[in-house]
């Protein structure tokens, strides 16, 4: 691909010559590559079309755990979040140990693969929470817990220029990858001072299905705020809020 240069952007198709614009900026690529029948039946192409379902899987998968932890993404992510964990997710069906190549599923899979996933690579949570915290997944109860001791937040959390106040947020979410279900709770603190006075101890239980077999994830993160004349504002619009896979229990 080649980057366009110039006052004048061009978008569509001119040619051979495809200009599109991207994250990266506006660039340009000769049109080509192999026609789609011929990738779709054409026995040079089996790997081809076991990666291409693989692949497809990952992104489907991904776009479910999106969608279960949504409620917390809204103000926790960064723009090629969707990408980074459709790459993720294509480990986790790689790790498929039981299933042929092209067949190769999340359940079977490693989903524990997907521990410590930052949704906002903007502000991840190991750098920005420094409380010890404790989380618990209790299959038989249907509970998915974070506990924190009390903690001084300006020692505790390092959080970004502007930040007056801050939350502690967090989910629980049972995916069935195969059905395309999920449950999942979440639970968040009242709007705190990030100041030096310690915080209470902090709770949260996130109820899920009570036996369940499917994969458990609890998520972590803060989210920041600024009081401006007695209002609460998002910093920045949550673009530094931190969001991180705390915890995976793949299921049995």
């Amino acid at each position: 691909m080649a980057r366009q240069k110039g006052i004048i952007k061009l978008k569509g198709t001119i040619g051979d010559i495809t200009f599109y614009k991207t994250q990266d900026g506006h660039l340009a690529r000769e049109k080509g590559g192999i026609d789609a029948s011929r990738i779709a039946s054409d026995p040079a192409f089996q790997r081809t079309r076991e990666n291409g379902s693989e692949f497809g899987r990952a992104g489907k998968a991904g776009k479910l755990l999106r969608t279960a932890f949504r409620p917390l993404l809204l103000n926790s992510a960064d723009s090629r979040m969707v990408s980074r964990l459709t790459q993720r997710m294509v480990k986790v069906i790689q790790a498929d140990q039981v299933s042929e190549r092209g067949l190769r599923n999340v359940i079977d899979g490693e989903a524990e693969l997907l521990f410590g996933f930052e949704f906002n690579i903007r502000g991840k949570l190991g750098t920005s929470l420094f409380a010890p915290f404790v989380g618990t997944i209790d299959r038989v109860a249907g509970e998915i817990k974070v506990d924190l001791a009390s903690f001084i937040p300006a020692n505790m959390i390092a959080a970004p220029s502007g930040t007056t106040h801050f939350k502690i947020i967090s989910g629980g979410a049972e995916v069935d990858f195969e059905a395309e279900t999920f449950v999942v709770t979440t639970s968040e603190t009242a709007i705190l001072p990030w100041d030096g006075a310690a915080t209470a101890v902090i709770s949260q239980t996130n109820a899920v299905t009570a036996n369940s077999t499917k994969p458990l994830f609890l998520a972590l993160g803060l989210e920041f705020y600024q009081e401006i004349n007695g209002q609460m504002y998002p910093l920045k619009n949550g673009a530094f809020n931190p969001l991180s896979i705390a915890m995976v229990d793949s299921g049995v």
